[in-house]
Parts: C-alpha cells; sequence; structure tokens
C-alpha cells in the first residue's frame, strides 16, 4: 500500500511540472495570438461576430491537460497519424493517456486476487490496448471501403478527363458523385487547392491521410501528368483493372480458405475456454498455476506460447496482394 501511495505521489508531482512546462507557456502564447488577432481584425475594421475564426481549434477531452505532457514526450505521431486515417476526433495523447491510466489501475487492482505478475501484465495490456484495438478497427474497415471505391472513383476521374475537364474539375467530380468516405477525402483535396495549396501537396496530404498503394500509384500519376503533360488517362484505366482483379482475388482467396481460417481461430480459442470450463467445473485443477512457483512458470509458459502462436497463424492467414 504504502508503494502505491509513493508511485501516486510521484506521479502526479511529475505530471504538474510537465503542466508547468510544457502547457502554461503554450496556453500564453495562444491567448497571445488571439489578441493580436483581434487588434488586427479592429484595425482593420472587420466584425467579430460574422468573420470566421482564422485559429484552427481541437476538441479537447477531460484528459486533454495528462494528454499534452504525454505528447510533449514526441511518442504519439504515429498513433496521431492512425487516428486520423479512422477519421476520428481524439487525440493521440488522450487514448495513450486513457490506455495507460486503464493499465496500472488494472495492474494494482487485480494484484488483489491474481498474485501471479505475468497474468497481471498480460491482462492489464489486453484490457488496456482496447481502445487501440477499436481505433484500428475503425481504421482498417475505412481503408477497407475506400479500396473498394477507389476503382469506381478511377473510371469517373477518366471520364472526366475525356470529356475535356481538367485535374481539378476532375477530383471536383469524385467529391459530388461518389460516398463518403471516398467522398470526404477527395473533398478535402478540392477544399485545400481552394484554399491555395499546390495540387501536388494536396495529393500528398491525400496519400498520407489514406495510405493505400493503390491510391499512391493514382497519385504518382495525376502528379505526373500535371508535371509533363502526358495522357494518363491509358494508365489510369489499367489502374483501375487491376485493382479490381486484386479484390477480386482478394475475396476468392477468403472463400476458398474460410475453413482453415476457422480452424485455426478455434484451435487458438480453445485452451482459453478449457480454462474457464475448469474455473467454473473444478477450480482446484488451476490452483496449482498460480500458487505453486513451478506452475506459475508454466503458466507463464503457456501465455506466452499462446500468444505467439496467435500473431504465427494471423500472419500466416493475411498474406499481402
Amino acid at each position: 500500500m504504502f508503494v502505491f501511495i509513493a508511485f501516486l505521489f510521484f506521479f502526479s508531482a511529475l505530471f504538474a511540472a510537465g503542466y508547468m512546462v510544457w502547457v502554461v507557456p503554450q496556453q500564453e502564447q495562444n491567448q497571445t495570438l488571439v489578441a493580436r488577432l483581434r487588434e488586427l481584425r479592429a484595425r482593420n475594421g472587420i466584425r467579430t461576430r460574422s468573420s470566421p475564426d482564422l485559429i484552427k481549434h481541437e476538441h479537447r477531452g477531460p484528459l486533454a491537460t495528462l494528454g499534452d505532457f504525454v505528447q510533449w514526450l514526441g511518442v504519439l505521431r504515429r498513433l496521431q497519424d492512425i487516428i486520423d486515417q479512422a477519421n476520428m476526433k481524439y487525440r493521440a495523447a488522450e487514448v495513450f493517456s486513457l490506455t495507460l491510466i486503464i493499465f496500472v489501475v488494472l495492474h494494482f487492482g487485480s494484484g488483489l486476487f491474481i498474485p501471479v505478475l505475468a497474468v497481471r501484465l498480460v491482462l492489464s495490456a489486453l484490457v488496456a490496448f482496447t481502445p487501440i484495438a477499436i481505433i484500428l478497427w475503425r481504421r482498417n474497415k475505412r481503408l477497407k471501403a475506400f479500396e473498394e471505391q477507389l476503382p469506381d472513383c478511377i473510371d469517373l476521374f477518366n471520364r472526366s478527363m475525356k470529356a475535356g475537364h481538367n485535374i481539378h474539375a476532375g477530383l471536383e467530380t469524385i467529391s459530388t458523385e461518389t460516398a463518403d468516405p471516398a467522398r470526404m477525402e477527395f473533398r478535402k483535396v478540392v477544399e485545400e487547392m481552394g484554399l491555395g495549396l499546390q495540387l501536388d501537396t494536396a495529393l500528398h496530404n491525400l496519400g498520407r491521410r489514406v495510405p493505400l498503394v493503390d491510391l499512391k500509384f493514382f497519385i504518382i500519376g495525376l502528379i505526373l501528368q500535371r508535371q509533363t503533360g502526358a495522357n494518363m488517362v491509358e494508365v489510369l484505366e489499367n489502374l483501375s483493372i487491376l485493382v479490381r482483379e486484386r479484390l477480386n482475388l482478394i475475396a476468392k482467396m477468403k472463400a476458398h480458405t474460410a475453413q482453415q481460417r476457422f480452424s485455426a481461430a478455434l484451435l487458438c480459442g480453445l485452451p482459453i475456454v478449457f480454462a474457464i470450463g475448469l474455473w467454473f467445473l473444478k477450480p482446484e485443477y488451476l490452483v496449482l498455476l498460480y500458487t505453486d512457483p513451478i506452475g506459475s512458470k508454466v503458466l507463464t509458459y503457456a501465455i506466452v506460447s499462446e500468444i505467439v502462436g496467435i500473431l504465427v497463424v494471423r500472419h500466416l492467414a493475411s498474406p499481402k496482394f
């Protein structure tokens, strides 16, 4: 108990120091910038209520302060990219802070009834990883939907180019004639170009928000067409056919390997189901796994082997095309 109180005291002091060093100066800079913009508007005779806001505001949740300190550590750039690709409004620092809090609370809370350290660590890590797992699931689902829409978007762009339109008009056609998520992403490209951003930069931003190989080929084709003036319609038509054939191949592979993937999932979940059944039917059989030192080592080895086996089977069942 004394160790837990000391840990909380140390963590609170560290958090307070980080807040004073990072958040307070940043808030003062933001207030200074807002004051200068208001002064500039008043000097130019612009009304504040009817004029658009020139400052980009971020959604700040209840863990924003802790998130600012974690973001100051510089380890969350990749996580923020994943959140943006999932089209979610969270901040990476807040998600990481929530994950850390869940892990610490579960680790010390489960110590009251789970004496094995390895089991506590694995259980706490799995539960704490749940927010990130949900974000990854939303990201993969959105990227898959975009990938399925990409051939139709390329065909629509080709028809617009054959009709004599320019690249900007072709991208605007995609942003109005397709469904989400393709419509949302291409609309961002059109809006960025409307605000004065170069076509190359807007397309590179699109590739960063949607990291698909086929989309990168499409972006490279548009950039080459703009820089060299070449006819890229035939190349894009071949790209559309290639994407459709690859999606059909993936669908056929999933259909032919459905039984094998089900068997792999059954084998991976069987030890967990068997352990839960023994816990309710014969709990004395599992007592030795966390009361005896040798049993704790065997349980730790079993958990590590189960996780490694699941990762290996998942890697073999998910080939890349």
